[in-house]
């Protein structure tokens, strides 16, 4: 259950200037090619004792100060960030033979910005949201469904506003890598890293497959 990858390599002097430029590349090609949601993105945290934890979300945006999703304060990854607050991330583009991986650590954005991400949802996944407690143990999926038609019942139609347990989080990277799937396994591997020697600016590096 292996492949050989060929879609070619990755050299340095293919590589962006700024691993944000290289990322709007990277993503305008992944869009173009058409990938089942090509945003979706793995997220591990990790408690206050190190055990890790990881699930798919969907990135909410990007820019130069990092990569934003949205989910509730209260859930698992909001409880691990609460105590622990780093986090990477892994976009799987495997079509592309490609993946992107970053690290660094984890911020609210606010309430404004959070309100950004929450007011263009549609209104059922407001509800299931709201009415959800996210990560919590329920007797059965008759539950939560009750749980939202009581909610749909008792607001206004409409956009519901945000539930202040409900907002977006940023993770600042420290380091990003871009991986190209090469032949015989020697796969291309450069990493733009955060030098805080030089004044929190990025070397480039190259990694060993």
């Amino acid at each position: 259950m292996r492949r050989d990858y060929d879609a070619g390599r990755f050299a340095e002097e293919d590589l962006a200037p700024t691993w944000l430029e290289q990322f709007d590349r990277w993503f305008g090609d992944a869009v173009a090619a058409e990938i089942p949601e090509p945003n979706a993105v793995v997220v591990a945290t990790a408690d206050a004792d190190g055990a890790p934890d990881a699930r798919i979300v969907l990135m909410k945006g990007y820019d130069a100060d990092g990569f934003i999703f949205g989910t509730s304060y209260a859930s698992a990854k909001g409880a691990q960030l609460a105590v622990n607050p780093r986090a990477a991330l892994v976009f799987p583009w495997h079509p592309m033979q490609r993946q992107v991986r970053v690290a660094g650590r984890v911020e609210r954005i606010g309430d404004t910005a959070s309100d950004g991400l929450w007011d263009p949802r549609p209104r059922g996944a407001q509800l299931a949201a709201a009415a959800s407690v996210q990560s919590t143990v329920v007797d059965s999926r008759d539950e939560l469904a009750a749980r939202v038609r009581l909610l749909d019942e008792q607001t206004p139609e409409g956009r519901l506003p945000r539930p202040a347990s409900w907002g977006g989080y940023r993770v600042v990277p420290e380091r990003v890598e871009f991986w190209q799937g090469g032949g015989d396994r020697l796969h291309d591997r450069l990493r733009f890293l955060r030098d805080d020697a030089e004044g929190g600016g990025w070397i480039v590096q190259r990694l060993a497959p």
